[in-house]
């Protein structure tokens, strides 16, 4: 034990409450000093100066001197002595606590007999019965008037007291909870105020003492879904303080920007519609747009894992989506005040445009998702099986990449019939082609049961297909492509299905699903190239002769390699030789020794005749196709 622990054995001397009287006090002196008549100044004066002049050590030195020594036969007899006095004084004091014991005992056995039984001997329960002993209260002496008017005084004096501090406790109660009511009705009334703006006031689910705001998103999925509900706190004047426990300490958007060639060409802009003050709303509106900001990266960022194979990639705050061999677009996460391209990127504005499209497009997507988790989660749900349902990727990347790549086919389609019109009308030649972009997308125009936004979304999630038809040279001959692009359903990407007409060659079927375009323009290019030759057999089989009656009419020699070629009686045979791509289409033709054998090269290369048309060429003096070939027709050897 670290500090000893004394019991004292002998028992307690009480002090007198009141001073010894003055007879007992007298008696004392007489008894220290002897009478009074024997004490004088002087004597006392002695007195005191020797007990100045004693020396506080002496008996020190007395105590410290060597004791007689002791027999050991005496010690032993004092220890017994001793241990004796002990053992009395611990049984005296023993049966002093029983006979207390016993005294309260009995005095509580006349109100509590049950109890005071308990503590009692056995000696006292058969000498006394319970309940034998009482006490009362008895009148006190009664007091003089001097005494009670002292006792008044004080009583007065006290309440005083008390009445002075229970009034200066209640004015600091007052004052405290004036603050607290004014503190508390600012606080409402600002509580008040975000609900009438439309905010969703609830009681937080872990702390129901507590009041919490919801500006997340029900539908989202559950990790974002429990960031959108904040606590809101009481500052100590009373204004409203929104818990920043879950919601981010910097307002984040997410940042598109097209890259062109490795350069950017166009960048999104940030807009956010926040109050300019700082006010509770302003930091709940940021802490929606934040949260929504973060949801939407991360759904892009789950969607584009499955996109690898379409040529998806992500790092750790990047997404890059393909449009085309020299486009791409980035998708990352930033802060609001790094929205614009750095100083040392090189950047144009050339496609903020469509950056900012796609933005947009990303944003609509998204509250469409939610829609149909609210449109899922009110419908019945299916039966119950051990299989876990799993959650789908939005469509958020995989629409936009459609229309994105559709357009770019589209374009480019059209762009390649374009200059193939040019082409043939530069050459006197007539192709009728009309285009219908994104014919599969029908925006509603009666009203519908359907909410506005789920009817103007839900086209662009279906296959885009458009549509190109057109006339060719012969009346009868006519061609039909149809452009298709999905990424949603199998199989991805853009295929061409291509239908023609062609009278004079019904044996030819072009391929019925094309997936390169440089393939579908090469089946393009054929297609107009069998009817040119049909179109030039068709006219020439019956030239107008000449005086002398000699005129050549051109026939199909090898079609699909545009070779024609013309036999007279006169021995002047001609080969002719048709190419046609987009940019000019070029006729040569050469005589022939006999039929399908040509002449001397020295004699070819004299006697070769050729003309070009190009997209753009308007020369008044150049001759169309077909009196090109008449000209040929009626030429001498």
């Amino acid at each position: 034990m670290s500090e000893s622990f004394t019991l004292p054995l002998r028992p307690l001397i009480e002090k007198r409450e009141r001073p010894d009287t003055l007879p007992l006090e007298i008696a004392q002196i007489n008894a220290q000093w002897g009478s009074f008549r024997d004490v004088t100044e002087e004597s006392l004066r002695a007195k005191i100066e020797e007990e100045k002049n004693k020396d506080p050590w002496a008996e020190d030195e007395e105590a410290e001197k060597p004791t007689v020594e002791i027999d050991s036969t005496e010690r032993v007899d004092q220890l017994y002595k001793r241990r004796a006095e002990i053992t009395q004084f611990a049984m005296q004091a023993h049966m002093e606590a029983l006979f207390a014991l016993d005294f309260v005992s009995l005095l509580l056995s006349k109100h509590t007999p049950r109890q005071a039984e308990l503590s009692m001997s056995a000696y006292l329960k058969q000498v006394a019965p319970l309940g034998s002993l009482n006490a009362e209260i008895v009148n006190p002496p009664p007091k003089s008037e001097a005494a009670l008017q002292d006792i008044k005084t004080v009583s007065r004096g006290w309440r005083l007291q008390n009445f002075n501090a229970a009034a200066n406790k209640l004015l600091k109660s007052a004052t405290r909870l004036e603050a607290e009511v004014a503190s508390e009705t600012k606080y409402w009334n600002e509580v008040l105020a975000v609900k009438d703006k439309g905010w969703k006031v609830c009681r937080l689910p872990r702390d129901r003492q507590a009041l919490g705001v919801q500006y997340g998103f029900l539908e989202a999925t559950p990790i974002f879904r429990d960031r959108g509900l904040a606590a809101l706190r009481r500052a100590e004047d009373g204004s409203l303080l929104l818990d920043k426990g879950l919601i981010p300490q910097r307002a984040r958007t997410v940042r598109v920007r097209v890259r062109t060639q490795k350069q950017y060409t166009g960048c999104s802009k940030v807009s956010w519609s926040l109050p300019s003050e700082d006010s509770i709303e302003r930091r709940i509106l940021q802490a929606r747009d934040t949260v929504y900001e973060e949801e939407l990266f991360h759904e892009m960022v789950r969607e584009a894992r499955i996109l690898g194979s379409q040529g998806v990639t992500t790092r750790q705050n990047l997404v890059q989506v393909p449009v085309s061999e020299d486009q791409e677009i980035l998708l990352d996460l930033v802060d609001v005040d790094q929205g614009e391209p750095a100083e040392t990127e090189t950047h144009t504005n050339e496609h903020d445009t469509l950056a900012d499209a796609v933005a947009h497009s990303i944003r609509i997507l998204l509250a469409y998702a939610h829609r149909q988790n609210l449109r899922r989660r009110t419908q019945p749900p299916p039966p119950l099986s051990q299989k876990r349902r799993t959650i789908p990727e939005y469509q958020l990347l995989r629409p936009v990449m459609a229309y994105l790549q559709h357009t770019a086919h589209v374009r480019s389609l059209e762009t390649f019939l374009n200059e193939m019109a040019e082409v043939l009308k530069s050459a006197g030649l007539r192709c009728e082609i009309t285009a219908a972009p994104f014919a599969s997308v029908r925006l509603p125009q009666a009203p519908s049961s359907a909410p506005k936004v789920e009817a103007l979304v839900r086209p662009f999630l279906m296959p885009f297909e458009s549509t190109f038809t057109g006339n060719l040279i012969t009346p009868e001959s006519s061609f039909c492509v149809k452009v298709r692009t999905s990424t949603v359903a199998p199989p991805a990407g853009t295929f061409y299905d291509l239908t023609v007409n062609l009278p004079h060659y019904p044996e030819v079927k072009p391929p019925s699903r094309i997936g390169l375009q440089n393939e579908a323009a090469a089946a393009l290019t054929h297609l107009i190239l069998l009817d040119i030759v049909s179109s030039i057999a068709r006219t020439g089989a019956k030239p107008p002769m000449d005086e002398a009656g000699k005129g050549l009419s051109w026939e199909v020699a090898y079609a699909h390699h545009g070779e024609l070629r013309a036999l007279s009686r006169s021995g002047n045979n001609k080969k002719m030789k048709v190419s046609l791509s987009r940019e000019e289409l070029r006729v040569e033709t050469w005589p022939l020794h006999g039929v399908g054998v040509p002449r001397r090269e020295e004699d070819q290369s004299a006697q070769l005749r050729s003309q070009s048309w190009r997209s753009g060429s308007s020369e008044p003096s150049r001759p169309s196709l077909m009196e090109f070939v008449h000209e040929v027709s009626h030429d001498r050897p």
